[in-house]
């Protein structure tokens, strides 16, 4: 039986960040569930950073072994598919490098969007621990596998998606029109919170319907064995909190993944970029959990960040015949981020005086 380089390369890729999750989790060690300090949050926020530039790098050097680019026809085959937009050389070798450095920079773009758009969600994690009363030594664990469902679960909306805008074009201004009601919205919410309902959340309802839920917490376990209820098996509420985790991560996904379609139509770029950022997650909620009110002004900067990429999908034929290109992209989306944060340390909103 034959399988497909690219098939072969996502199955590499796969066991490497399985690897590297566990290591994360600590399954290689005895330490068990623990409450993760700073100081091990900013070692491995930093590590999957490296890694993800690491890949970038990959990509530059070697980004041809995802499509098997052997030949010409494959490279042009690809082009045409993914990557309409840009022109490459005539000769073979000098156009695979052409579109290996495209490759890496839509990847690297795609990324840092990402990375930046899941602020979100750490807003809503400490919304879900805080509601379902998970305790504080456990919210790694539950992090590295809800972020895990939501992975496989991306993996299908993102191909799915690149299916659709393969077939249909227009799906693109669908996406833009909804981006810019997003980052609209954001800009004018602010940072009201909504409170979650435990007892009627989706995701708890779904997972009453087909499983066994126990009443309460056992330690760090996900399911345990009732021997005063005829040793049924039970999920326990941690067990609960991952799928809350992985469908509320989806959610922002219906966000982040059309935007990062603004910046290629890669579906294998989308997903490594997704990837790379999401896995990260765990460890910036960490870094970042005492310090994130820092950034008060952050949150409006990802409003006008979803806001810039959804009319740039909207007017994307008119800005690649004017030459706005992916570096571009890149220089904007920096500008916005860098503006937001550098505005929230100068200008820290006043805490307002108890009455």
């Amino acid at each position: 039986m034959e399988f497909s380089n690219e098939v072969l390369f996502f199955g590499g890729f796969a066991v490497f960040v399985i690897f590297v999750m566990l290591l994360d989790l600590g399954a290689f060690s005895r330490g068990g569930s623990h409450v993760v300090k700073f100081k091990e949050a900013a070692i491995w926020s930093a590590i999957w950073v490296a890694l993800a530039v690491a890949f970038y790098f990959f990509l530059r050097k070697f980004g041809y072994l995802i499509h098997d680019i052997s030949t010409p026809e494959a490279l042009l085959s690809v082009t045409q598919k993914y990557y309409k937009s840009i022109s490459l050389p005539e000769s073979f070798e000098a156009g695979k490098v052409a579109l290996q450095k495209n490759m890496a920079l839509e990847y690297l773009t795609g990324y840092l969007v990402e990375y930046s758009l899941s602020v979100d969600n750490i807003f809503v994690f400490i919304l879900i621990f805080s509601s379902f009363g998970v305790r504080e030594m456990n919210y790694k664990k539950v992090l590295v596998w809800g972020i895990l469902g939501s992975i496989i679960l991306r993996f299908i909306f993102i191909f799915l998606g690149a299916a659709l805008i393969q077939k249909f074009d227009w799906i693109l201004y669908i996406f833009g029109a909804f981006l810019v009601y997003t980052g609209i919205k954001i800009l004018f919410s602010g940072d009201d919170e909504e409170e979650i309902d435990t007892k009627n959340h989706p995701a708890v309802k779904l997972t009453s319907k087909y499983f066994n839920v126990y009443e309460r917490f056992v330690y760090d376990r996900f399911f345990v064995k009732n021997k005063y209820r005829g040793n049924k098996i039970y999920v326990t509420p941690l067990f609960v909190v991952i799928i809350v985790i992985a469908f509320t991560d989806v959610i922002f996904a219906v966000d982040s993944i059309p935007a990062i379609f603004s910046i290629t139509k890669d579906p294998y770029i989308v997903f490594f970029s997704n990837v790379f950022a999401i896995m990260g997650l765990r460890s910036m909620f960490f870094f970042l959990i005492n310090i994130i009110n820092m950034f008060a002004y952050l949150q409006y900067g990802l409003g006008v960040l979803l806001t810039f990429i959804g009319v740039k999908m909207l007017a994307h034929h008119w800005l690649e015949e004017w030459g706005f290109t992916n570096q571009h992209s890149l220089l904007v989306i920096v500008g916005i981020l860098g503006i937001s944060i550098v505005l929230s340390l100068l200008f820290p909103p006043k805490e307002e005086k108890a009455a």
